[in-house]
């Protein structure tokens, strides 16, 4: 017998379940220009063309579509200013903040296993 989705808060928290909200959420965040983005803001508030130099090869269009993601998920917090030409600003919320403490810890955990993982790549690949 197949369980039906109830849309509990235990079942959109379950990222087991492709239905869940707490999958689509992790889908959004995880993607590298999102973390990048994450990281590059950091503790700071930045002009879109700062963040934009900011995270080394982004285009134009995925840094706009990630930054309205991440609004979207309240982790950005936009703010325009009235000026001409209009001054747009961006930092991250109280959860993105929470959110970049584990980003910072995934780079950690890259930089520690940097040398393990590319003599792997090169025993695989070879």
């Amino acid at each position: 017998m197949t369980k039906q989705f109830d849309g509990s808060p235990e079942e959109q928290a379950d990222l087991r379940r492709a239905d869940s909200l707490a999958r689509e959420i992790f889908s959004d965040v995880a993607n590298k220009w999102a973390l990048l983005i994450i990281e590059a803001l950091g503790d700071r508030t930045l002009r879109f063309s700062e963040l934009r130099s900011a995270v080394e090869g982004i285009s134009h269009k995925m840094l706009t579509q990630n930054l309205r993601m991440l609004e979207r998920n309240g982790l950005v917090d936009r703010t325009v200013y009235p000026t001409v030409p209009p001054k747009v600003e961006y930092a991250l919320t109280e959860p993105g903040r929470a959110l970049r403490r584990t980003v910072d810890v995934m780079c950690e955990w890259t930089q520690r296993n940097l040398a393990h993982i590319e003599s792997s790549r090169r025993d695989f690949d070879g």
